[in-house]
Order: C-alpha cells, then structure tokens, then sequence
C-alpha cells in the first residue's frame, strides 16, 4: 500500500520539481507580475502549435491564488483559442516557483528563472523539465540586447535554444 500511494504521489507532485541547474527568481511580488504578459518565443509543443498573437494574463482567484488565461490566434482555423487555468505557489509566495494546472488536478511546475525585478518588463519561464521554456514581455517585442542575453542565459542552463519559435505579434 505504500509503495503505491509514494508511485501515485509521484505521479500527481513530481510535475512540479525544478530541472537541474535552475533556480527561481528571489523577492518574487505577486502583484507586480500580474497582468498582461506577451509570448516573445517559446519551444514548440503540441498545445500552442501554430497560435500567433499569444498573450498571457495573471489575475487573482477569489478563491485564492492565481487566474491563468492563456490566449493565441490561429492562422490555420481563423479562430481565437484560450485556455484557463490556475496557479499555487508552491514555495513562499516571494519564489517564483508556482504550480499550474489546466486540467483538473494535474499541475505543472511554472518557474519564473529570470525576471525584471525593477519594473517587471520581462520574464523568461520554464517547466519542469527542459522541453518547456517562454520568454515573456509586457510589450509585444523587445530589443536584441534583451533577446540575446535571455537566450544565452537559456543556452548557459542546457535549454535547446535553438529550437525557439518567435511569435508573431502582428
């Protein structure tokens, strides 16, 4: 019996450990990161394939933590598609390590690696493991600088950061 209910525990926390050598951001404010927040790249996965004009928005839960709102234009079926989930801290709340979920109670690891804390202009997240990687911005585009700096402390944390996609935000 305990070794089924440690594998079923695994199943349903082990989504949300940290890959190897990143850290969340420290002095993590909640309030300055909510809002709207654009898809500068991503890795590619099955759930946001093809979608340009992806946003993200962070508002409070009346119920306690956070209202994820996930939104992106598809070219291919000339519709707009969303998703709506929620998030938990899963450290102190001044960690930028949340747990998320879209469907039910299976949630993943949402890690904010790399952030501006003085005016919260940009973010780069990840999953829990390396597959899974955003750089997010309160602007619809950001400078090169910024780009290739985020990128290189991507590539420095072993993500594959040539296979970004850029989204489009026109």
């Amino acid at each position: 019996m305990r070794t089924i209910a440690a594998v079923l525990s695994l199943f349903l926390f082990g989504c949300v450990s940290i890959p190897e050598k990143v850290k969340p951001v420290d002095n993590f404010k909640l309030e300055s990161y909510l809002g709207k927040w654009y898809e500068i790249a991503r890795l590619d996965h099955s759930f946001e394939r093809g979608l340009t004009q992806v946003t993200a928005e962070y508002t409070l839960r009346d119920s306690g933590g956070v209202k994820v709102l996930n939104r992106g234009y598809s070219e291919k079926e000339k519709v707009w598609k969303q998703a709506e989930g929620k998030a938990y801290f899963v450290q102190g709340t001044d960690t930028g390590h949340l747990k998320v979920s879209f469907f039910g109670p299976f949630y993943g690891s949402y890690i904010v690696l790399e952030l501006d804390h003085e005016h919260y202009r940009y973010a780069m997240v990840c999953g829990p493991d390396k597959s899974y990687l955003w750089i997010l911005a309160r602007d619809p585009e950001i400078k090169k600088e910024l780009k290739d700096t985020l990128m290189a402390k991507a590539a420095a944390l072993d993500f594959d950061v040539s296979g970004l996609i850029f989204v489009d935000q026109r």
